[in-house]
């Protein structure tokens, strides 16, 4: 994979020559990091703030294949999708950790590689990386971020405050990531089969970039505040639209009825999905990895919400009896299941 590079074995450096390779250049930005990178722990100060804590991990061969994955885009990611979750409680994020499980196959010309994107969305969206680890892995390359940040008591937005007769919402398009997905899935198995050819993406630019570097919603939270609307409930679209919206329901004890017509997908993803043969509304709905928000409103918010560009109104919330609908553009209603990303998917 890096035959033709120079390479720096890690081991030449040590844990900790590594560690002091990697962020001798960070600068610190945020007020509330009193101490970052260099000490046992980092210290941090929100004064009287409510503090958001968010971690997740990606692990290759799971969440993430190196074969078609550039690892500055994979680092870049590792950090969008934590932020995500902070925006998803209507927070500010201002922390990030990144922790690094790294085989021997990895020399460090690729780790500051992966440690590029880390640092461009840390420098995009004003976030601070304060600490971490690294540690040797047999399993392949393993990355475990955890996001911090904060908000007022008031701001915050929870998954389990629905209520009756609330507008859905949704920022963006959806589906774009996992029809992007399913075109590198295809260019990767044209390329076992035959390596002298060449990937054939042209005009696939934004999917391609919705699977491989996602936006965390910051732009949309500043929006809301900016139009004094706060959502009823939130969450991030890392499942698909269906298992998101089923979240609130059954946090919320409420049902909804979604409308087909309503779902936002660009038509890019429309027309990648069916040269797929798949149904584009299904890649919105059970695909994931869009990243964008989801979110409730009361219906006396409608006037400031309707004419934004970013956000489409897609259904509403109903008393829990009446259960969570999908109404297909033909009229017909099918219950909403949920059939995203599995995290523990059977044995082979």
């Amino acid at each position: 994979m890096f035959e033709n590079r120079e390479r720096t074995s890690i081991e030449s450096l040590g844990e900790f020559g590594l560690i002091d390779h990697l962020t001798k250049q960070i600068k610190l930005k945020q007020e509330s990091t009193v101490k970052g990178i260099g000490d046992d722990a980092a210290v941090l100060d929100f004064t009287g703030k409510k503090v958001l804590v968010s971690t997740d991990m990606l692990l290759e061969g799971i969440h993430f294949d190196l074969a078609y994955t550039p690892l500055k885009h994979l680092g870049y990611k590792a950090v969008q999708v934590n932020l995500s979750d902070i925006y998803a409680m209507n927070g500010i994020a201002t922390q990030v950790t990144v922790s690094l499980g790294i085989s021997s196959k990895f020399p460090l010309e690729a780790v500051e590689e992966l440690y590029q994107g880390i640092y461009l969305a840390c420098e995009k969206y004003n976030i601070d990386l304060v600490g971490g680890d690294t540690t040797a892995s047999r399993q392949g390359l393993v990355i475990s971020v955890t996001a911090l940040g904060y908000a007022d008591e008031k701001d915050i937005v929870y998954r389990n405050t629905a209520e009756e007769g609330d507008l859905i919402c949704v920022s963006g398009d959806l589906g774009g990531a996992y029809a992007g997905l399913q075109l590198l899935e295809r260019e990767k198995l044209v390329y076992i089969e035959n390596p002298n050819i060449q990937p054939d993406l042209e005009g696939k630019d934004y999917i391609i970039e919705r699977q491989l570097k996602p936006e965390a919603r910051k732009d949309i939270i500043e929006l809301l505040k900016d139009i004094d609307v706060k959502p009823t409930a939130m969450i991030d679209i890392s499942d698909g639209l269906a298992s998101e919206t089923l979240h609130i329901c059954k946090q919320s004890n409420k049902g909804c009825n979604l409308y087909e017509e309503k779902i936002p997908l660009d038509p890019m993803t429309y027309e990648t999905a069916r040269e797929f043969n798949l149904d584009p509304t299904v890649c919105a709905l059970s695909g994931g990895e869009d990243y964008e928000l989801l979110f409730t409103i009361k219906q006396a918010d409608y006037e400031k919400i309707k004419l934004q560009m970013d956000i489409s109104i897609i259904g509403h919330v109903t008393e829990a009896s009446a259960g969570c609908n999908l109404i297909t553009k033909a009229g017909v209603i099918h219950a909403l299941k949920a059939q995203g990303w599995n995290a523990f998917p059977p044995a082979p």
